[in-house]
């Protein structure tokens, strides 16, 4: 299954596809928000392991909510990197998800989680190998298979790295998606994190992702902490997004063009007018985007 981009995204699904302008990540705390009259936002994205149910008022909820926005689902458990392979039995309960409620994005994580049947409770790293490219490139095309669905893979935060490794993160992520016909979920914060922590150049990432492969971009909060002395960033979606973030989130709209722009918070979640004004802000980052008016009319 091919991953197509511009309006290739909106023509693969039947409903509500996703926009190229910024949402919000629906948490249990503003549920009450979204029900009563709901907030003037573009779109929503859920973690898709909170709705694997089948049924209940979490279930419900979402039903109600979902009538009024365009959905896109954020898996956080399937486990992609897995050496083992992917659990059918999660594959089967994310694929009831996704029919019942045709979200126009489905995505997760180059990462791993899961071994000998159990869950950790970590988006754990990968070492950036050709064996491990293999291993992720066959778990994608497993999960598309399973799914009907092309689905987007995120680029990872980390905060050490393998030995073992041999390509580029940038690389990794962008060779898995052209090897298994995905996309990529490009999270600029991640990015961000991973260069201060590593010590690379967070544009020379941005700079080797194919625009073309980018179906949705996320933005978020992290936190300033030390390690043995010395500074680290964590991803923990616990505040306002950084002004690097926000300069980051410019230059990559820049290079690419317009795509769905995601705001997570997860952690300490504010009132949803925080949010919301998280929001606008990169919708305003979008707004830039387009030409002044009068401006195609005079180059004409």
């Amino acid at each position: 299954m091919a991953f197509q981009c511009g309006d290739g995204v909106a023509d693969a699904f039947a409903r509500d596809p996703v926009p190229a302008a910024a949402g919000v990540g629906l948490r249990h705390t503003h549920y009450d928000d979204f029900l009563d009259g709901g907030p003037a936002v573009a779109w929503i994205e859920v973690h898709s392991e909170n709705y694997l149910c089948p049924g209940g008022p979490r279930l419900a909820t979402l039903e109600a909510i979902r009538h009024h926005y365009p959905l896109s689902c954020h898996g956080v458990g399937l486990s992609l990197g897995s050496a083992e392979g992917l659990d059918a039995g999660h594959l089967a309960r994310l694929r009831s998800l996704i029919d019942r409620f045709e979200p126009g994005l489905v995505s997760e994580h180059v990462s791993w989680s899961t071994t000998g049947g159990d869950y950790l409770n970590d988006l754990l790293p990968l070492p950036y190998t050709e064996e491990a490219l293999g291993i992720l490139v066959r778990n994608i095309a497993q999960a598309q298979d399973a799914l009907g669905r092309t689905i987007l893979i995120e680029n990872p935060s980390s905060y050490v790295t393998f030995a073992e490794s041999t390509i580029p993160e940038w690389e990794f992520c962008a060779e898995a998606a052209r090897r298994s016909g995905c996309g990529l979920l490009l999270d600029v914060n991640n990015i961000h994190v991973s260069a201060h922590n590593h010590g690379y150049d967070a544009h020379e990432f941005l700079n080797a992702i194919p625009g073309d492969l980018v179906g949705e971009i996320h933005i978020a909060g992290h936190a300033d902490t030390e390690w043995d002395g010395r500074p680290v960033l964590i991803d923990d979606h616990g505040s306002t997004v950084k002004d690097a973030v926000w300069n980051l989130l410019d230059a990559a709209l820049a290079r690419i063009g317009p795509k769905p722009v995601l705001m997570e918070w997860d952690l300490d979640l504010p009132p949803l007018d925080t949010l919301l004004g998280e929001a606008a802000k990169a919708q305003a980052a979008l707004d830039r985007l387009a030409p002044e008016p009068g401006l195609l009319d005079d180059v004409a």
